[in-house]
C-alpha cells in the first residue's frame, strides 16, 4: 500500500525548517553571550583602580613630623642619612623652607642610613632615642651641624652621640635604654624597607605630595614648595 504523504512537508522542506530553527537558536545564544560579556566588561571598567603601590608607606603614623600646620596644603617627606654629605649640605636649605612654608606644609623625616656610611646607623639610633624624649628635631639638627666632625670615621661615634644627648639635656639612662632596645633598630629598618618599596636608592630623596622630586636648583625646589602650598 502506498504511503500517503500529501499532508506532510517534503523531507527537504522539513530539513530546511529544522536548520533554520537551529540557526535562530544559536544566534540568540551568541547575542546573549555577547551581551553578558559586555555587562561583565562594563562592570570591571567601572571598578575603581587599585591604590598606587607603596602609597601607604610614604608616611607612617609614627613618622617624624617636623611641622604641624593648622591647615595642611602638602607634605614633604625626606628620606635621609645623617652621615650623608649631600643631606648635610641641603639641611640648612630644608630648614629655611621649613620656616617659610611650615605653616602650610608638613615636613617629615624618614631614616635611610646607607651601608657606605659606618656611623649612619648609630646616628639614626641617637635621633630615635632623642625622639622618645621629644627632641628628635634638636638631635637631627645637632647631627647635621657637627657632621664634618664625625662623618667618615671608622670608629664608633656612639659615645659622641651620647654626649650630644647630654648637651640637649636628655635623660641619659632613658637614652641608653632606647638605643639598646631592638625595637628601635626595627623602626629604622622599617623606614628603610618603606624607602626601598618607594624606589629610594640614595639620599636625600624627597617626595612632595607623593611625587618623587628631581631637583636641580634651590630656586626650583622652593618653587615646587610654593606651588604646593597655595
Amino acid at each position: 500500500m502506498p504511503v500517503m504523504v500529501s499532508n506532510l512537508a517534503p523531507p527537504s522542506d522539513t530539513a530546511r525548517l529544522v536548520r533554520k530553527i537551529i540557526w535562530l537558536v544559536l544566534a540568540a545564544l551568541v547575542v546573549a553571550g555577547v551581551a553578558w560579556y559586555a555587562v561583565l566588561t562594563l562592570g570591571k571598567s567601572e571598578q575603581p583602580a587599585p591604590p598606587a603601590a607603596g602609597a601607604e608607606q610614604l608616611v607612617r603614623e609614627d613618622s617624624h613630623r617636623l611641622t604641624s600646620p593648622a591647615v595642611e596644603k602638602a607634605q614633604l617627606v625626606e628620606f635621609l642619612d645623617f652621615e650623608c654629605p649631600s643631606c648635610g649640605s641641603i639641611h640648612p636649605v630644608v630648614q629655611e623652607f621649613q620656616a617659610e612654608f611650615g605653616d602650610r606644609i608638613t615636613f617629615v623625616h624618614r631614616n635611610f642610613p646607607l651601608a657606605a656610611h659606618p656611623n649612619s646607623g648609630q646616628a639614626a639610633l641617637a635621633a630615635e632615642a632623642a625622639a622618645q624624649q621629644g627632641q628628635y628635631q634638636e638631635m637631627a639638627n645637632k647631627l647635621f651641624e657637627t657632621q664634618s666632625q664625625w662623618a667618615g670615621s671608622q670608629q664608633s661615634q656612639a659615645p659622641l652621640f651620647r654626649t650630644y644627648a647630654g648637651q640637649l639635656g636628655l635623660d641619659l639612662a632613658k637614652f641608653d635604654a632606647v638605643v639598646a632596645d631592638p625595637q628601635t633598630e626595627e623602626r629604622i629598618l622599617a623606614d628603610i624597607e618603606d624607602g626601598k618599596a618607594l624606589g629610594v636608592s640614595g639620599t636625600p630623596t624627597f617626595f612632595l605630595n607623593g611625587e618623587k622630586l628631581t631637583l636641580t636648583t634651590k630656586a626650583d625646589f622652593r618653587q615646587k614648595l610654593a606651588d604646593a602650598a597655595k
